[in-house]
């Protein structure tokens, strides 16, 4: 059977403007050739991709914060409900009639009070061995009428509620007699009027005469004048009492507050859960409300998410997660970074300076248009990842396929890209933590876990009078999640110079891979705006050469 969920195309954490619109951008391409995919991200958008975002009024992609599978992988539709003041043979009808072994119980306003098995009925078909106190079960009236198929010969001042005992009038009048008690039920059969007036006069609240017995006038009268009910059915006083013992509400036996789990529940965190308690079936709640079930018995692997991963390749950078998921495509413009995959997959890699080059390409070499808000976001996307062509990884290309995609969308570059890169240049409420975050990648680089981040600005000063707290931000990121070293590129747009900060260790690596003095906190680098190909290079090529040395 073919899947109908969509495969999401997604960029890396903490995404940057060419992540965003390259995911946009490549949804609408494969939509175009008639596969259901769906543009998503793994992360906050910055004040720069929401300008683009806004600026070609388009929404934010589906926010995906991990990949792990969840309840709602193996939610199952669950139709068949009962309510709490349902008898116990409407649930008996309801579990014969859909073959279930357990069933959801609700409120009248759908709400999840319970749940009730097939044990529970089996438990009390074995308590029924005699009468049941019924004044404590809250048994209607009509549920009785129902259940038996009685004619009612006489309407008593019903009530609500049964408030006796259901008793059967067997032996002589004074045995009768000893055992009835006030506001009682009453089963007798085919009796003398003499009876039946002794009985009523009793104080009972209902009498029920089965076999279809014979009711006199005078019996009728009696009751009438005393206010009870007079019920006349088909069925032999035995079945009678059995099915009243079945008018109980199905509250009375149900499993108050079961054990629920919620739609976005992972499976690994609910299966110690399952295997300590051991039911069947598990309702799934949201916002009080019954959202379907899962049950143990298929309680399997769930089909994974397949995705399309765009600008980027190695799984530090992916979303969490990325291991549970089938990836089935790749589309980048970055050093392969050593993802593995379970089977052959399509990957498409050009050294450009962005993947929204690639993308509209792909457009144009499948003959499909590209809408002028497509175009834009993807125009965007360029400016973003070669600075307005400053980066030294741009190219040719990505001007050509810059200036074609400014045309579609109507714009004139250099002003609207010194426009978008204004919007995100300052930092504006940014904390020292998040600018260390910002654009954040992660790379090994030999033996070494390293984090490298960015921010564009078109004054670096207001980022370095946080020196000391972003310093303190990024060692306090090794520190907890077990990095070696926090870069920060501060990368100035106009002089087009990077401030690269630096905590951790070892800082004889920035020496080495800079050649400058790196005893302090940061270094100044002329001419240097790009982490693929100015940044990570060196640190490679750093790194081999300490190896050598020791």
């Amino acid at each position: 059977m073919k899947s109908t969920k969509p495969i999401y195309t997604i960029g890396h954490r903490n995404p940057d403007t060419d992540s965003i619109c390259s995911a946009i951008g490549y949804a609408h391409l494969k939509q175009a050739l008639g596969e259901n995919v769906v543009a998503a991200r793994a992360g906050k958008i910055n004040a720069e991709t929401k300008y683009a975002l806004e600026r070609f009024k388009a929404e934010q992609p589906e926010l995906i914060t991990d990949l792990y599978p969840r309840v709602k992988d193996i939610l199952l539709d669950c139709k068949i409900v009962v309510r709490q003041h349902d008898t116990l043979r409407h649930l008996g009808e309801v579990m014969r009639a859909h073959d279930l072994r357990s069933v959801p119980v609700t409120d009248s306003k759908g709400i999840l009070v319970g749940i009730v098995t097939v044990s529970d009925l089996a438990k009390r078909y074995f308590q029924e061995l005699g009468m049941q106190n019924l004044s404590d079960m809250r048994v209607r009236y009509r549920d009785v009428i129902a259940a038996t198929d009685s004619k009612v010969l006489v309407s008593g001042e019903e009530g609500e509620f049964i408030r006796g005992n259901v008793r059967i009038a067997a032996g002589s009048i004074k045995m009768i007699q000893n055992i009835i008690e006030k506001d009682d039920i009453v089963l007798v059969g085919d009796r003398h009027d003499e009876t039946l007036i002794d009985i009523v006069n009793q104080g009972i609240s209902c009498l029920i005469v089965t076999g279809n017995g014979r009711v006199s006038a005078d019996v009728i009268e009696e009751a009438e004048k005393r206010g009870l009910f007079v019920l006349s059915t088909p069925y032999d006083t035995y079945t009678v009492a059995r099915m009243i013992n079945q008018c109980v509400p199905i509250r009375r036996i149900m499993h108050e507050n079961p054990v629920c789990f919620k739609p976005l529940d992972m499976l690994s965190d609910i299966k110690g859960t399952m295997e300590e308690t051991n039911y069947r079936n598990y309702p799934v709640i949201e916002n009080g409300h019954l959202a379907g079930i899962i049950s143990r018995d298929n309680l399997m692997v769930p089909e994974r998410e397949r995705v399309i991963l765009v600008d980027h390749n190695e799984r530090g950078q992916a979303v969490e997660g990325i291991e549970e998921a089938k990836i089935v495509e790749i589309i980048d413009h970055h050093r392969l970074g050593g993802i593995q995959t379970s089977e052959p997959i399509y990957t498409h890699a050009e050294p450009v300076g962005c993947t929204a080059t690639i993308v509209a390409n792909m457009h144009w070499q499948n003959d499909i248009d590209i809408p002028a808000s497509i175009a834009g976001l993807l125009l965007s996307a360029i400016i973003s990842d070669t600075v307005l062509f400053k980066s030294p990884t741009c190219t040719e290309y990505d001007k050509k396929t810059a200036s074609r995609l400014a045309e579609i969308a109507g714009v004139d570059i250099n002003t609207y890209g010194m426009e978008m890169l204004k919007a995100g240049s300052g930092i504006g409420d940014m904390t020292p933590a998040e600018i260390a975050k910002n654009d954040l990648k992660e790379f090994q680089i030999g033996d070494y876990r390293i984090i490298v981040s960015q921010i564009s600005v078109m004054d670096t000063k207001e980022v370095m009078d946080l020196e000391p707290q972003m310093i303190e931000a990024m060692s306090n990121i090794c520190e907890k999640e077990g990095f070696d070293m926090s870069l920060v590129m501060v990368t100035d747009i106009l002089e087009e110079a990077t401030y690269l900060l630096y905590a951790g260790s070892p800082k004889t690596l920035i020496g080495e891979a800079f050649k400058k003095d790196a005893s302090g906190t940061h270094v100044y680098l002329p001419g240097v705006m790009s982490r693929k190909k100015q940044i990570i290079p060196p640190l490679s090529e750093a790194v081999k050469r300490i190896a050598k040395t020791k």
